[in-house]
């Protein structure tokens, strides 16, 4: 089988240190975080970047950063992925400046408009169609993150459009209320959706976490875990790490007996030159 991408979003824009205390949030937590990520099987760092008060922020400075200083904790150096989602509510320029001015390998294309748990998440078309085409411009690699089958339809668009190209990334996210629950039925049939010359991962949302997990890796799909997404181990007890969340993931590919991507490998898979 094609060896299996596991990407840690070890932050996120809505999880709090009241939630779990041992949430990274600072330059040097985050890079001490991914170092232990890349250690236990992330090949993809998911980023997203708080301020000096912990809240979620679109700063440059800080994404430079927590950029420069988790390249220096990890060894070998795991493929960086910047939100452009943000926080609900973040303006789209602030939401595209880190892929103009920081060019990372890879950075979220959110494609659509959606209830997003009681607010409401926008992405208009026009920016999302000037996004895709400035991420095209800059060689940056997206990763199409759908919650909801609509949203495969709307990559379609893209990809007809000459904003996309195949291989297309999906990121399947699946819990969040607003889009499609993680019950494993919505999943097989979003793999069931796409293209066969794409691929695609899930990321469940709390208790969806383990079980999209585990058929992602038998039926030769990619994982997404971490704070951003569950920071629970096992329901009602914390995680000590987002580590403990990627080992598990790794853990279950060495017993199923599918190799778990480096960071090289994940190049290779994902085409990222």
């Amino acid at each position: 089988m094609r060896p299996l991408i596991i990407t840690a979003a070890i932050t996120g824009a809505e999880t709090t240190r009241e939630m779990n205390p041992t949430l990274p949030i600072t330059p040097e937590e985050q890079a001490k975080a991914a170092a232990a990520c890349v250690k236990a099987g992330a090949a993809v760092i998911h980023l997203h970047v708080r301020d000096e008060q912990g809240k979620p922020t679109q700063s440059l400075d800080r994404f430079r950063a927590s950029i420069e200083a988790i390249r220096a904790a990890c060894d070998p150096a795991p493929i960086i992925q910047v939100s452009t989602g943000g926080a609900v509510g973040e303006a789209m320029e602030k939401r595209v400046a880190p892929i103009v001015h920081l060019k990372p390998e890879m950075a979220s294309l959110n494609i659509a408009s959606m209830n997003f748990g009681d607010d409401v998440f926008l992405n208009y078309p026009n920016d999302v169609r000037a996004l895709a085409a400035r991420m095209r411009e800059l060689k940056v690699m997206p990763e199409v993150e759908v919650y909801d089958a609509g949203h495969i339809e709307i990559a379609r668009k893209l990809l007809k459009d000459g904003l996309l190209s195949h291989p297309i990334h999906y990121q399947f996210v699946l819990g969040v209320p607003g889009g499609l629950s993680g019950d494993l039925r919505n999943l097989s049939f979003m793999i069931d959706s796409i293209d066969p010359e794409d691929t695609w991962a899930v990321a469940g949302i709390g208790r969806f976490e383990l079980p999209c997990a585990t058929v992602a890796v038998v039926s030769g799909g990619n994982v997404r875990v971490g704070y951003e997404d569950n920071v629970y181990y096992h329901k009602g007890v914390l995680a000590e790490s987002n580590a403990q969340l990627v080992e598990r993931v790794a853990r279950i590919a060495r017993e199923y007996g599918r190799p778990v991507a480096t960071p090289e490998m994940a190049r290779r898979e994902l085409a990222i030159a």
